[in-house]
């Protein structure tokens, strides 16, 4: 037992071996409690707000207030603290958003697990088990509670979460084994010990609990934009307070100055607005059936060059069922679709086909059930296709057989054995049976050959009666049983591919993403379904997992290729498979659903588990889990992921762009040394960052999917990219400022002033509102040009963004309040335009749009390729 394990608590007298009755569990769940972790003390809402009024910028502006109310400038303190108050309240909405939809979203996992009660299997919520349950595992299955083994075949237990040591511990009946852990090889009862708050995990959680995650890759980029943004917002108001010197205004006043500069150009509202785009994406993917399990990953699949899919029930239904059974009396043709009774299937070989299916049937598990009205499958879809076989050929259900012993299925093994009294029943991959009936196996591997080429996949059957008794093989290893066999035949099962899934696979290849197809399949059946679906590349490469080179830069040089089959692949391959593609500068997008996929998972940039047909194992180490299976899911996906990313690319070049804009009349007052007057103050621009900036801003990062995002290559990885920088500091940003400059000095020079003259108070405050208005304008056109890198507004249709109209609609009625009602205009220190100065800054709409059209126009000629959208 290991350190700190305590002994399994003694267990209620009404258990037995069915476990306990309806009634016994339902009187100790509400004694015991629901079996789940307790919920570790949540931070008070007010000390969260706390924390986003204390981080290091907001203190910053908290210190310029101070500095401003001192200095004897109570509006810009008022402004300072509205600044403060405003992102920290939006900052603090967005996480708690953000929090409850990955809430939410976790709620859609599979929680259930088999047990027994009143003498049957049933399937119950994890949260109802209680002390003295009876639970049934299979490889795979977490354990949802402290349990005592009472029955375990070939069983070993991934501890790795409470000890850290990787490798599995085997496991025998009377051993414990905890919660939270995985059953990784073979199958178990055991009985339960402890639930809930009494488990080892959560002692171990609430010493945990306090622990905080590292930062994420993107907001580890975020900060470092914001700081850049920071540092050069405090250089240029440290320039602007020397040139206020060298101008004549007191140190004081200059200072103020300075700290009024570097607040207003400080981007305070990024990264809420970032989280909450991050947020809405992966609440957009789980509407779409893809639950993403960290919010990182959202951007991260955007980035997709290469996806490796497994077959089964993602290019695939997952609908297994039985079409042809291959004895050494010939071939025998299985009629009927899915898992319902058809006739009685006659014929000269049907005696020998029986047999094989009846044998199948013995070692598996799985079985086809009639509810309501529909057959289905329990179980894994495959044996309820034996199942039904086996019932297709005898014409009734076949009687039940008591089992005696049972070497589960592994991954080395490739097959799986029953001992049903005297004689061992064994089924698995042809390769992997067939060699153990020695010359016996005649021409059932020329048959293989043909049935796999067929697109179908084959099971072997084989049996062998054991000498002495049952008792004598109940402690015997399964190399000491499985030795000597007889063939008793090939099923073909046909699993027929997803109606939509060429498609998807052309729209994927389309979005400049490669596919491989990575299985555990014969060659031969995966080399035909991936010809039927149109996944099967131009060199027509299918290479097993055996025959792929020891050396990683062969092996990826090897893989990077569209349309390569991987077939009999291992997890531990499927693991160096993503190693070589992530060497050759791929982002690798892997699917598993087995027990051993975690480490191929966790390698992965994108590990994306199966919500259907998937182990716990595979799901806890997935970022991505597609809650329908369907591979059409992980192209929706990344669709949406490439959306979000692009998202964050438009709302960043919304915010600098204003930025440039508000920045350009503090430079010019600089450059004359003073002598032209500022055509906005430190309050105007925070009016623009509250009134402009956080709506629209918002809006932004709601924008759907473009029509052309898979309709190019994948994104790069960096925020700030040239071709942000260039579209913000040398076309839009530019010429926002410059009509806003021009609005301004139309306005001033109108009415007769000339450099070194006096400046009448009404004529500045008038001037000052057209410059003001100008922004505000040129804003509004940023925005609807913000929402495509290629196209303009006019070919997206401008109502296709219901929040942005919202936005700008209140965008426009901030305008008129900041300008038409006197107090506030008159603590802006502005006044409405003239006409003239109005007609010059309604200009920055159709300026802003089309310097911005001419540019995605030569971009367009020079790359002569679609960018992002």
């Amino acid at each position: 037992m290991s350190p700190g394990n305590k002994p399994p608590a003694p267990l209620p007298a009404a258990t037995g071996t069915d476990g306990l009755s309806s009634g016994a569990a339902a009187g100790l769940l509400a004694e015991a409690g629901p079996n789940v972790l307790p919920q570790a003390g949540k931070v008070p809402q007010w000390r969260k707000l706390l924390g986003e009024l204390t981080h290091f910028f907001a203190l910053m502006l908290w210190v310029a207030a101070a500095l401003a109310y001192i200095g004897g400038m109570p509006q810009l303190c008022v402004a300072i603290i509205i600044v403060v108050i405003v992102n920290g309240v939006f900052a603090h909405i967005q996480q708690e958003r953000a929090q409850h939809a990955a809430e939410r979203l976790q709620g859609l996992l599979p929680a259930e697990v088999n047990v027994r009660r009143d003498g049957r299997i049933q399937s119950v919520h994890a949260s109802d088990l209680v002390p003295g349950d009876v639970v049934i595992l299979a490889a795979g299955d977490r354990l949802p509670a402290d349990i005592l083994l009472v029955a375990a075949s070939s069983c070993t237990v991934d501890e790795s979460m409470l000890t850290g040591e990787s490798a599995a511990v085997p496991k025998g009946s009377n051993d414990p084994a905890w919660g939270g852990t995985f059953l990784v090889n073979g199958e178990a009862e055991g009985l339960v010990t402890a639930t809930g708050g009494n488990t080892k995990l959560a002692a171990i959680a609430a010493l945990t609990s306090g622990t905080k995650s590292p930062p994420t890759p993107l907001t580890l980029e975020l900060r470092r934009i914001v700081r850049l943004v920071a540092l050069v917002a405090l250089s240029v108001a440290g320039l602007f307070f020397v040139v206020s010197l060298l101008v004549g205004i007191v140190w004081r006043d200059s200072f103020l100055f300075a700290i009024g500069v570097a607040v207003a150009l400080i981007p305070e509202g990024l990264l809420p607005t970032v989280t909450l785009s991050l947020a809405m994406g992966a609440q957009r993917m789980a509407e779409r059936h893809a639950l993403v399990r960290n919010l990182e990953a959202v951007e991260t699949l955007g980035s997709t060059t290469f996806i490796c899919t497994d077959k089964t029930g993602t290019l695939t239904q997952n609908r297994m069922n039985a079409v042809e059974v291959f004895t050494s009396d010939g071939p025998v043709k299985i009629g009927g679709e899915g898992y319902g009774p058809v006739a009685r299937i006659e014929g000269q070989a049907r005696s020998a086909a029986l047999l094989a299916a009846l044998g199948a049937r013995a070692a598996s598990q799985g079985r086809a059930v009639q509810h309501a009205g529909e057959w289905t499958a329990s179980g894994d879809p495959m044996e309820a296709a034996i199942d039904s076989l086996a019932r297709r050929l005898l014409g009734r259900e076949p009687e039940t057989v008591t089992t005696m012993r049972r070497f589960a299925f592994d991954a080395n093994r490739r097959r799986e054995s029953v001992i049903v009294g005297t004689t061992l029943f064994v089924k698995g991959a042809p390769e992997s049976v067939l060699p153990l009936c020695g010359d016996t196996s005649g021409n059932l591997a020329d048959a293989v050959e043909s049935m796999a080429s067929r697109g179908l996949r084959v099971i072997a059957v084989a049996s062998r009666e054991l000498p002495g008794t049952a008792e004598d093989w109940l402690e015997r290893s399964a190399v000491e049983a499985e030795r000597n066999l007889v063939p008793l035949g090939l099923i073909g099962l046909h699993d027929p591919p997803r109606p939509d899934v060429g498609d998807v696979i052309k729209a994927a290849r389309g979005a400049g993403i490669r596919i491989a197809m990575i299985t555990g399949d014969h060659p031969s059946t995966a080399g035909a379904i991936a010809t039927e679906i149109g996944l099967m590349g131009p060199d027509n490469l299918v290479v097993q997992g055996v025959d792929l080179p020891g050396d990683e830069q062969i092996l990826g040089a090897l893989l990077d290729r569209d349309g390569v089959v991987v077939s009999r692949v291992s997890p531990e391959q499927k693991l160096r498979v993503a190693k070589a593609l992530q060497a050759r500068g791929h982002v690798v997008a892997m699917t598993g659903d087995g027990v051993n996929d975690g480490p191929a998972l966790r390698q992965a940039d994108i590990g994306v588990a199966m919500g259907l047909s998937g182990t716990d194992v595979a799901r806890e180490a997935a970022d991505l889990v597609l809650l329908d299976d369907h591979f059409a899911t992980i192209v929706a996906a990344i669709e949406q992921g490439r959306a979000t990313y692009s998202n964050i690319h438009r709302f960043l070049t919304y915010h600098l762009t204003d930025n440039v804009a508000e920045l350009a009349p503090f430079v010019i007052w600089a450059l004359s040394g003073g002598q032209f007057p500022l055509a906005l103050g430190v309050l105007q621009i925070l009016a623009l960052d509250i009134g402009t900036d956080l709506l629209p801003a918002l809006a932004l990062g709601a924008e759907p999917p473009g029509k052309l995002v898979l309709k190019r290559p994948p994104e790069k990885r960096h925020l700030l990219d040239r071709l942000l920088m260039l579209r913000v500091f040398a076309v839009m940003g530019p010429t926002e400022a410059l009509i806003a400059m021009t609005a301004f000095s139309t306005v001033l020079f109108g009415s007769g002033w000339a450099r070194g003259q006096s400046l009448d108070p009404g004529v500045l405050m008038s001037a000052s509102g057209a410059a003001f208005a100008a922004v505000v304008l040129g804003q509004l056109a940023t925005a609807f040009a913000c929402r495509s890198a290629t196209a303009p507004p006019w070919k997206q249709g401008w109502f296709t963004n219901r929040l942005l109209l919202w936005a700008v609609s209140a965008e426009l009625a901030a305008l008129a309040l900041f300008l038409f009602v006197p107090p506030l205009a008159g603590i802006l220190g502005q006044a409405p335009p003239t006409a003239l100065g109005w007609l010059v800054a309604v200009l920055a709409i159709p300026g802003v749009l089309g310097v911005d059209w001419l540019y995605k126009r030569l971009r367009h000629r020079q790359s002569g390729t679609p960018s992002p959208a």
